[in-house]
């Protein structure tokens, strides 16, 4: 199973607002730390905002924050939310599908794969913090 970019570049955004002590971050800086755009970060901290993950505080000294401690936010749920993983092929117009044994089977790795994700928080991926602040310029 591969990533999209769209989850890839939310989970750095998760990686960088944890890696921060204090203060607001803001999608400026995360798109000149990573070199990724700001208009497709824009939408993936706004989504990620409105599903409870970041907390965007607007205004003149407005930016980004995760919403929860690290350690609450929990990487399958990010991983479900990004990946939109409830079915990884379109089966229900297929016409051998009533008989096929395929559904159940990718259903089944799906749940795997996302199992191990479901382990982690995003406390887990900034466990070296000061080194992750180091690499961001965050020191």
């Amino acid at each position: 199973m591969r990533l999209t970019r769209y989850t890839d570049y939310a989970i750095r955004v998760l990686i960088y607002l944890g890696s921060r002590d204090t203060g607001l971050g803001s999608i400026r800086d995360v798109s000149k730390t990573f070199d990724i755009s700001q208009n497709h970060l824009m939408k993936i901290v706004q989504d990620l905002a409105a599903n409870g993950f970041i907390e965007a505080v607007r205004g003149r000294n407005g930016g980004i924050r995760l919403a929860r401690p690290p350690g609450d936010i929990n990487l399958g749920q990010v991983l479900r939310h990004t990946e939109g993983l409830d079915e990884l092929l379109e089966c229900s117009t297929c016409m051998i599908a009533p008989a096929c044994g395929l559904p159940p089977l990718l259903a089944e790795a799906t749940r795997a794969f996302v199992s191990v994700f479901d382990k982690y928080t995003v406390a887990d991926l900034i466990r070296n913090k000061q080194h992750l602040r180091a690499l961001l310029a965050l020191a």
